[in-house]
């Protein structure tokens, strides 16, 4: 059996085919009231579907969001489950929003659960923290290069909360920002036509990268930008924070999208208008 492509090469070639847009599916309290679904595991799975059903195949990826299944317990993971595997069918990439990260033999488990070709909660890439040092992350970072999978580690965050960590300097004279990014672009050298070592960089920090001295076109691989639509990143957002970077970036739009559901075509056209929206102003660094 031949090596499966690296994340990195199929996400260019999603984004390529359908523009730099991934759709999360976050089935919140408020969503699924809007979508006339219960808020049990049967109404998250539900919606999940639906939203595989209406945009798989149209979007460069999914994002579930691992926190809204996992607080229904054991029967809201087998839905996340269920999920990840109608994506897979429709041949839409998926990243598993865990942000997990840990030491040792804990993270080592934490990579057997999102990033094993035996494991029902893998998608094609998952979401990391770093916060205990990015060197903690080896294991997740391991085995998703022998499986062909991706990770986006945590780098510049939108929340106010996250500065205290990411703008931090160290003894280096770095921010640990920097340190994140330039990490990740060691692993990413040589990578065409990107590196499966993505970065979460919120499309509403403004010019973080700049005063954090954060090389994001030296990354060489995707860079995750929550944040965009209707938490209020346009065009010109996108600009100001990303810059000559803008051609590396996937954008993640949520509630934009999601709140044209639960009509199947209302989604497509919300989606449709998302991914134009973000191709205008992405691609001419591209």
């Amino acid at each position: 059996m031949s090596a499966p492509a690296p994340f990195g090469a199929r996400l260019a070639a999603a984004m390529d085919d359908h523009g730099p847009l991934c759709v999360g599916i976050d089935p919140h309290a408020a969503l699924l009231e809007a979508w006339s679904l219960p808020d049990d595991a049967s109404g998250v799975r539900e919606f999940g579907l639906r939203v595989v059903d209406a945009l798989g195949g149209r979007v460069a990826a999914l994002k579930p969001q691992a926190a809204f299944f996992e607080r229904h317990g054991s029967r809201g993971l087998a839905a996340l489950e269920d999920v990840l595997a109608a994506a897979r069918a429709a041949g839409t990439l998926t990243v598993v929003d865990a942000k997990r990260g840990d030491i040792g033999s804990t993270m080592a488990g934490y990579a057997e659960a999102f990033l094993a070709d035996a494991s029902p909660l893998a998608g094609d890439a998952v979401t990391l923290t770093p916060y205990l040092g990015v060197g903690s992350l080896r294991p997740a970072l391991d085995l998703a290069a022998a499986t062909g999978r991706g990770v986006f580690v945590l780098c510049l965050t939108s929340n106010p909360e996250g500065a205290a960590v990411q703008h931090a300097v160290g003894p280096d004279g770095r921010s640990v920002a920097a340190f994140v990014a330039a990490h990740a672009a060691t692993l990413n050298a040589g990578a065409q036509p990107l590196g499966s070592v993505g970065l979460v960089v919120g499309a509403t920090v403004g010019d973080a990268a700049r005063t954090t001295g954060t090389d994001l076109p030296a990354v060489n691989g995707p860079l995750l930008a929550p944040g965009v639509g209707a938490q209020g990143a346009g065009e010109r957002e996108l600009a100001a924070v990303f810059g000559a970077a803008r051609g590396q970036v996937l954008a993640s739009s949520s509630r934009g999208v999601l709140a044209a559901g639960p009509d199947a075509a209302a989604l497509r056209r919300a989606a449709a208008s998302a991914a134009a929206e973000v191709t205008a102003a992405l691609r001419p660094a591209r």
